[in-house]
């Protein structure tokens, strides 16, 4: 017997009502049974006294001496006050940098400062404004935050009329690191050849980056007569490039071009400021050196996938601590007389060493994760193997991986702590330094609190920017 469902009653009336807000999202999440009704009260109880408690102790007990009057050396280490406004400076551009690249992001919303960005932006400021230790920064801070609201602004408005706006930002980014590392460390600009060599970023970015698009370009547009195409191009390069370099190098000598800003050593580096450094400048070096370990594990060649097996089995296997003691005492034993790079160089150099190991491994569960169907249908389109993997391939397994790779990130700027072992007075090194002083004996706990709320920022801010890239990544349900 079958049932004829046009003659069931049909239910009219207004749709049911969906409840929002807060109160629905906890009758249907925390108190959607008896059981959970008092697993739930008893957790807000326990956490409530506790938390309390740690109020009580912050507000009436804690002394906060040891954060007060040094605030500035856990900031920034022994850097010079009177060179503080390098740091703002290289904060500006960060926050100018971040506003572009937000804004062209974002540039297909109607409304790009919504009312929740707003308030967010408005909190941000206030607490900086009603916190005492920072009162004395205050126009600073209003400054950088102007930047990247009009950073955010000016991006919307370049994205949308320009097609290439994020490789010129991109590029930018990477200028930066440069402009950031001069303004740190000072020194001659130009150098003063041949004793004292240019500053990196000219000799990065203008010597090397002008001499490779000199010799590009001449291979490109020259072409000598009767002389294979190919042959010449390899020819014009080479000499486009060295003529470039050489003239780079030695005009400046030869005209007594003679200016930078004044030196500032290493040793006074410190703080968050050294912390952000290594933990940066180790991240862009071994995210590349990953994914090409990975690829290499993978590749069908005998000695890439050797070596690669090797190293990443090698350097898994060893602690970080020995890897920085060894980068500190053997990294310049590879190099030539005379050649010692700084010791924050060969911190960096650790860390990145380390973490490209764990990286790869990360980076190829992800490949393992793509179906081969991928490949295939790459490969009958035409795309050759290189193609294949880097448009294909790739791009999907890095989607795959974000949550262990960014997992990855935390772990190295949690593992800069360690540097303080080998003598770098990062973020824990300056605070270990402070609380030994007899001024601040027993002013442990409010010391290491601060610093850990820091690390737990800027984690949590990591943490929170991989879930938000996860969502917008997210095509699988669209």
């Amino acid at each position: 017997m079958t049932t004829d469902l046009s003659s069931r009653p049909i239910e009219r009336g207004a749709p049911r009502v969906q409840s929002t807000g807060p109160v629905a999202w906890s009758r249907k999440n925390l108190f959607n049974s008896w059981f959970n009704s008092i697993l739930t009260v008893v957790l807000a109880l326990v956490l409530g006294s506790a938390l309390l408690e740690m109020l009580v102790w912050a507000f009436t007990q804690a002394n906060w001496s040891v954060v007060v009057d040094n605030f500035s050396n856990f900031m920034t280490g022994l850097y010079p006050p009177a060179s503080y406004w390098r740091i703002w400076s290289i904060l500006g551009i960060i926050m100018a940098l971040s506003g572009l690249s937000w804004g062209v992001l974002a540039r297909n919303q109607k409304q790009l400062f919504g009312r929740n960005v707003l308030i967010g932006l408005g909190a941000i400021a206030l607490f900086f404004i009603l916190w005492p230790l920072t009162r004395s920064s205050i126009p600073y801070i209003l400054g950088v935050l102007v930047l990247l609201v009009a950073g955010a602004a000016a991006g919307q408005a370049i994205g949308r009329k320009s097609s290439g706006a994020a490789k010129w930002i991109s590029a930018a980014w990477f200028v930066s690191y440069f402009i950031a590392l001069y303004l740190l460390g000072g020194g001659p600009f130009l150098g003063r050849a041949p004793v004292v060599g240019p500053s990196l970023f000219y000799s990065i970015i203008v010597m090397l980056g002008g001499s490779i698009t000199v010799g590009w370009q001449l291979s490109q547009r020259v072409s000598v007569p009767q002389i294979p195409d190919w042959i010449s191009k390899i020819v014009l390069f080479p000499v486009g490039f060295i003529v470039t370099y050489q003239v780079l190098r030695w005009l400046p000598y030869l005209l007594g071009l003679d200016f930078g800003l004044r030196s500032i050593s290493t040793n006074s580096w410190g703080g968050l400021t050294l912390t952000l450094l290594l933990a940066i400048s180790g991240i862009v070096l071994c995210f590349p050196a990953g994914v090409l370990l990975a690829l290499g594990r993978r590749s069908k060649l005998p000695i890439i996938r050797a070596f690669s097996v090797a190293y990443i089995e090698l350097i898994r296997g060893v602690p970080l601590i020995s890897i920085l003691f060894m980068g500190q005492v053997l990294i310049p034993l590879f190099l030539p007389e005379g050649v010692r790079p700084d010791r924050v160089v060969r911190a960096i150099i650790g860390l990145t060493i380390f973490s490209a190991a764990y990286l790869a491994e990360n980076v190829r569960a992800g490949l393992q994760a793509v179906p081969i169907g991928q490949s295939e249908a790459a490969q009958s389109l035409g795309l050759n193997k290189p193609l294949t993997t880097a448009l294909i391939v790739l791009p999907q397994a890095l989607k795959t991986a974000i949550p262990a790779i960014v997992g990855q990130f935390i772990s190295l700027f949690q593992d800069t702590t360690l540097l303080g072992i080998v003598g770098l007075v990062e973020l824990l090194g300056i605070s270990q330094n402070l609380l030994a002083s007899p001024k601040y004996l027993g002013d442990y706990k409010e010391g290491y609190l601060f610093i850990a709320a820091i690390y737990w920022i800027f984690c949590y801010a990591m943490s929170y920017g991989s879930r938000k890239i996860e969502s917008a990544l997210n095509t699988d349900l669209r």
